[in-house]
């Protein structure tokens, strides 16, 4: 079955009117966007945010060095948040698929009580009330958001699997155990992956809370330059430049994502095995008579 067959199967092809309608929106959407961005450019401008004494702040080697290390401090903290995320989601949501029905009912509730918590309200308790340090507190916190969240997603993803493959490897004698870890799972991350990735996503840009709590990540040092008097306050600047920085990283994230999902789409284990038919009077391996 060709593509065209394929995509035609699923909904109507639009015809000669209705692809000029969607040619025209296409133009118009751009034409919006073009002069919301041209505006905002002007305003910009306009208001000397571009001029040369805003900027140069950023040519100082001390600058630099405090840009760099905040960005450090948030690559750190969120990579500690990610693997406990990723750790406590698989946790929880195998306490959710569980067959022991306390189990089931603990995990449940705590998915359901962190995943409702703001996230700040969290990180500051962590820290104010427990007196933690600002890293283990933001980490903490993060961690707790985004595992109960993860944990819904690979409870998805694991139920998303079609029923018949699950009762296919219990026909053939495995495990939970080994239908979860050779059946399932490999197939739910595969679906799962998008999810993952923008999960992650939102523990990155969460990371800029560690400023409340005084965590010297990239948008502490940010501040500490925008409401410097000696620069002239470049607040606008540092912006556009933290800001760019982030969405970089966000890219780069979901770059590796979808990097990740081609290499499993090629990979030769993952890809089905065509399987000759047997013979008149043959039995399958370890067929019982």
């Amino acid at each position: 079955m060709t593509a065209h067959t394929t995509s035609s199967a699923l909904y109507d092809l639009p015809g000669p009117k209705a692809r000029a309608r969607h040619l025209l929106y296409g133009v118009v959407a751009t034409v919006v966007l073009a002069a919301l961005v041209g505006w905002v450019m002007y305003l910009l401008v306009d208001t000397g945010q571009f001029e040369a004494a805003k900027w140069r702040p950023f040519t100082y080697a001390g600058i630099q060095e405090l840009l760099l290390a905040g960005l450090g401090n948030t690559l750190k903290a969120f990579v500690f948040a990610a693997v406990l995320s990723l750790a406590l989601g698989a946790l929880l949501a195998s306490g959710r698929l569980s067959e022991h029905a306390p189990v089931r009912w603990v995990s449940t509730l705590l998915v359901e009580f962190f995943r409702a918590m703001p996230v700040l309200v969290m990180i500051f308790f962590i820290f104010v009330a427990l007196q933690v340090q600002p890293l283990p507190a933001l980490v903490a916190g993060l961690t707790l958001y985004n595992g109960s969240v993860l944990a819904e997603v690979f409870r998805s993803g694991v139920h998303s699997v079609e029923r018949g493959q699950r009762e296919a490897a219990y026909g053939l004698g495995l495990r939970k155990t080994q239908v979860m870890t050779h059946v399932l799972v490999p197939q739910a991350v595969r679906a799962m992956m998008p999810a993952i990735i923008s999960q992650l996503v939102v523990a990155l840009k969460d990371t800029s809370l560690g400023y409340l709590i005084t965590y010297e990540e990239f948008l502490h040092a940010g501040k500490l330059i925008a409401i410097n008097l000696d620069y002239a306050m470049p607040f606008i600047p540092v912006v556009i430049v933290i800001s760019a920085i982030y969405i970089g990283m966000c890219m780069l994230l979901s770059w590796f994502a979808q990097w990740v999902a081609r290499r499993e789409r090629g990979n030769v284990k993952n890809k089905a095995v065509d399987i000759a038919p047997a013979e008149a009077g043959s039995t399958m391996p370890g067929a019982r008579g």
